[in-house]
């Protein structure tokens, strides 16, 4: 076997049907598109969600609420998990490395499911009352440290 010899599987090339090559080619003059209306011009293009002039779907359904663009989100970590990891100071490097995290850029906010028991130093930008009473009752610190 050689370069020369490669050639497609059969039936895996389609020859692309040519549209307005005369009456023989039983797609000639209109080229499929039929007599009249929009849709036989060219240059024609319908836009998104257009129903034939029926109200489309997406003005017929209520609209409600509002959504904050500027809303700040946190990554929250409960207490359970963080005493699986090791070492005094845990800070977003650490959780990063836990895989907790994506990105040591985001957000965290410490939630109060579960115990801790050893005194670790935690950095998050943000801790919950219940998280935050655990974490000092054990001995430890909760360090917030300021926003990305």
């Amino acid at each position: 076997m050689n370069l020369s010899n490669l050639h497609p599987s059969k039936g895996s090339k389609k020859q692309d049907k040519r549209r307005g090559r005369g009456p023989g080619s039983g797609q000639g003059k209109t080229a499929g598109r039929g007599h009249k209306g929009q849709k036989s011009i060219a240059g024609y293009s319908r836009k998104k969600g257009f129903e034939g002039g029926q109200m489309p779907l997406h003005r017929r359904l209520p609209k409600r609420g509002f959504t904050n663009i500027f809303k700040t989100e946190y990554t929250e970590i409960n207490l359970v998990d963080l005493t699986k990891l090791t070492g005094q100071e845990i800070g977003p490097k650490e959780l990063r490395a836990a895989g907790l995290i994506k990105k040591e850029a985001e957000r965290i906010k410490i939630l109060g499911r579960g115990e801790i028991s050893a005194s670790k130093t935690i950095q998050a930008h943000k801790f919950s009352r219940s998280a935050q009473e655990k974490i000092e009752k054990a001995g430890g610190q909760a360090v917030v440290i300021g926003n990305p």
